[in-house]
């Protein structure tokens, strides 16, 4: 046995490690950062999205953060952020694809429709901003409520209020209803294969938590739903696994993936594949 165990060992990883040294690295970047800028404003720090359900993929995932914050935060405190994600992009790496939400513990605890207030949001494909709540905050809260990791802070539960299914599935068809509904939209967006794979495994998400008013990864709802789908959306589902970290643009496809949407948004408002939930 050696003298020193930590010579053999290195420095003991945290309790919320990733099993990926350089996403460790950067969660303890931001923080550190977060810390500095919030102070006393700082209740938690929680990973959520693909970590927290299991099926993150280095090659595609970005890192879903929640940090609970005591108040609203004022300006200063704002302006501190802003700076910090401005550092957090152009350090590049994993410390620019966090993807993180700020909410004050008030707002946090439910999810209120009416709410039209603004909320820090630092994402890695665009400007730090002020963003509003959309009703796939609600499926982001249920996923650190019930398999979100705590970096810093209490257990989540003690946060949020519970989501039952029912409140699950009626965030999933608001969000397919309005963010999905893309008919008449521009969809120039979609024209890269690994946000066309994104657009289908969100769909297959979806659709699986209308049946079962749970969620669970992408690649769980994806084998789900090459069973319960057929042809010809099984092909689709198997191609969006394959291309989650493809960027190359793909106008070929494109058509059907729009088509793929609109099925899963028809299936939705019947009520699913089972017409019930």
């Amino acid at each position: 046995m050696p003298a020193n165990p930590d010579e053999a060992t290195g420095p003991a990883r945290p309790g919320w490690a990733t099993g990926w040294p350089a996403v460790d690295r950067a969660v303890a970047r931001l923080l550190d950062g977060v810390a500095e800028a919030l102070g006393d404003e700082l209740v938690g720090l929680y990973l959520g999205g693909s970590l927290g359900l299991g099926d993150f993929d280095p090659a595609s995932s970005d890192v879903d953060v929640l940090v609970a914050t005591a108040g609203r935060l004022p300006d200063p405190a704002v302006e501190r952020l802003r700076r910090l994600h401005a550092a957090l992009h152009a350090e590049g790496g994993w410390a620019a694809r966090l993807e993180v939400v700020y909410l004050p513990l008030a707002t946090l605890r439910r999810f209120d429709p009416q709410d039209t207030g603004r909320y820090p949001v630092g994402a890695s494909d665009r400007d730090f901003t002020l963003g509003r709540q959309g009703p796939t905050w609600v499926l982001d809260r249920w996923v650190v409520r019930e398999h979100g990791r705590v970096v810093v802070g209490p257990d989540p539960r003690e946060l949020i209020d519970p989501i039952g299914p029912g409140r699950l599935r009626a965030a999933v068809r608001a969000s397919l209803a309005g963010h999905w509904g893309l008919e008449g939209a521009d969809t120039a967006w979609l024209r890269p294969r690994n946000y066309q794979a994104f657009a289908v495994l969100s769909m297959c998400r979806d659709l699986y938590a209308l049946e079962h008013g749970t969620l669970v990864s992408k690649p769980a709802a994806a084998a789900w739903a090459r069973r319960q789908l057929g042809p010809p959306w099984t092909a689709q589902v198997e191609r969006a696994l394959r291309w989650r970290s493809d960027d190359r643009v793909d106008d070929e496809h494109l058509p059907e993936t729009l088509a793929f949407v609109a099925h899963a948004a028809a299936l939705a408002g019947a009520g699913g594949l089972s017409g019930g939930g």
